[in-house]
């Protein structure tokens, strides 16, 4: 590979991905794109481009002249509006490889509603789910989240019909969920599916801080890789992808599957989890040889800040 575009190099999913391309792949060219050039991308890339959003008319023209004019030979998408449409905006003939778990990931992983209605069909046991269209929760409380979209923004929890009415009218595209208890039983799962068919399974029990990951570590629960492994074949998955459970009373309930790599990809590359790694080595035709990740190893975020000149 001689030239990578990630998207989305603004934000942390993006650089940490970017970081670790830089290292998987010293030789290649890294473009990082994104809505605006005031972020730190510039430290993770040869060069920053400005793209409209991927909502915008001039997105796919815009994207495709990206791709020419700097002769990309690899294009990583990071945020989901962009994965939404890249399939349409790159037409059915790509003028080059791009990363993608696959169309019936996409479509499940998305549509937050359709990610309950997937796994239904696989035979997995599911969290209640509704549109706030269609009719109010059927128990108190419950949480309200935006159907599209990705991470705890704009999530918020119903105590009442009173609140119920009230946010639906406010965020008419959300939908009602089961509220998942404890909090404390978050696990995040890496799953990777090689192009030979075998499923690799990393699961981080984990806390949130801001939003992210702040602290997580390995666990292993045979019901939750063989959830995982049901996920990865029933829809085809082609790579990396990321389930999100809680591990209830009633047992683990997946509430959530993310059609990209995830925020924790530098903290279980550093684990052995590579999956970044993986794929473009499968890209380039390598096998992909998995080491084992012991249960127990803990890994936590930081911070740091740079100063531009």
């Amino acid at each position: 590979m001689k030239c990578i575009l990630i998207t989305g190099i603004g934000g942390d999913i993006a650089q940490g991905v970017a970081t670790l391309v830089r290292a998987a792949r010293p030789d290649a060219r890294l473009i990082g794109s994104d809505l605006h050039d005031q972020h730190a991308g510039q430290l993770f890339v040869d060069e920053c481009i400005v793209l409209p959003p991927a909502h915008a008319p001039g997105y796919a023209a815009a994207l495709r002249a990206a791709l020419a004019n700097r002769e990309v030979d690899l294009l990583m998408p990071i945020p989901e509006p962009e994965i939404r449409v890249m399939a349409a905006a790159l037409g059915d003939s790509p003028p080059m490889r791009w990363v993608s778990p696959g169309p019936r990931v996409v479509a499940a992983g998305l549509d937050k509603y359709e990610t309950v209605r997937a796994l239904a069909v696989l035979g997995l046991p599911v969290p209640w789910t509704c549109a706030v269209d269609e009719r109010l929760p059927p128990a108190y409380p419950c949480i309200l989240k935006p159907r599209f979209g990705s991470g705890s923004r704009s999530v918020f929890l119903i105590e009442d019909e009173t609140e119920a009415r009230c946010f639906a009218r406010k965020y008419p595209d959300a939908i009602f969920q089961e509220l998942l208890q404890p909090a404390t039983s978050e696990v995040t799962c890496a799953v990777y599916r090689t192009r030979d068919g075998r499923v690799i399974t990393l699961q981080l029990l984990r806390r949130l801080v801001g939003g992210l990951t702040g602290w997580a570590q390995v666990i292993r629960e045979d019901v939750i890789d063989r959830m995982c492994s049901t996920i990865a074949h029933g829809l085809d998955l082609a790579g990396s992808m990321n389930v999100q459970l809680r591990i209830t009373a009633a047992g683990p309930r997946v509430f959530e599957i993310n059609p990209r790599f995830s925020s924790t990809a530098v903290m279980r590359h550093l684990m052995g989890f590579t999956d970044v790694v993986w794929t473009l080595d499968e890209l380039d035709g390598r096998a992909v040889n998995p080491t084992d990740v012991a249960p127990g190893r803990v890994a936590v975020r930081v911070q740091s800040s740079v100063i531009l000149d």
